[in-house]
């Protein structure tokens, strides 16, 4: 069993905002993938299902950004698993907007979602980093991860989700590399 979480902020405001794109990921991976009904669970929303032969817990926590280690902690708890079940997907400022990378362990790079798992259960996780890009300055980057992805990104940001959700089969099976790859070669 294998715990997914992707990272945003509740609520319709957020829904569009680059820093939601993990809850994007994961709703299309639901989709794809046909996971069961969303529950209220772990201080978020919770969807069951399977890719390949593994099953596949989907969780977008409800605790807001900066809590998110709250939902992961116990959710991990519930299932007796380890941080080497889980795998973060989050907004990623230092990737091109769309690529796709996968790290194991590391750091936070100031992303206070990961800040947060990484003081709840530290930093031994797998991350699926999601491009969305940098403005250009530091004092913009606020104003910047809060904000919609522009009318022009839309079938780009569609492209990347769909790519994911369509090659999880290969991160769910540990096949990293392989998963970047793919990811890559549906979005050429």
């Amino acid at each position: 069993m294998q715990l997914w979480v992707g990272l945003g902020n509740p609520g319709p405001q957020y829904a569009l905002h680059r820093h939601n794109v993990g809850f994007m990921a994961v709703d299309t991976i639901a989709a794809v993938h046909a996971f069961g009904p969303v529950q209220k669970k772990f201080q978020g929303w919770a969807q069951d299902g399977r890719i390949g032969g593994e099953r596949i817990i989907l969780l977008k926590p409800a605790t807001f950004m900066n809590e998110s280690g709250r939902a992961v902690s116990e959710a991990l708890r519930f299932f007796k698993l380890g941080p080497d079940a889980l795998t973060v997907f989050h907004d990623e400022l230092d990737l091109a907007p769309f690529k796709v990378k996968v790290k194991q362990d590391g750091g936070i790079a100031g992303h206070n979602g990961l800040r947060s798992i990484d003081q709840h259960i530290g930093p031994d996780f797998r991350r699926v980093r999601l491009g969305i890009g940098h403005p250009g300055h530091k004092d913009r980057v606020t104003g910047y991860v809060l904000g919609n992805f522009a009318k022009a990104e839309q079938d780009d940001l569609v492209d990347m989700l769909g790519a994911v959700a369509g090659e999880a089969t290969r991160l769910a099976a540990g096949d990293d590399v392989r998963f970047m790859s793919d990811v890559a070669l549906r979005q050429a």
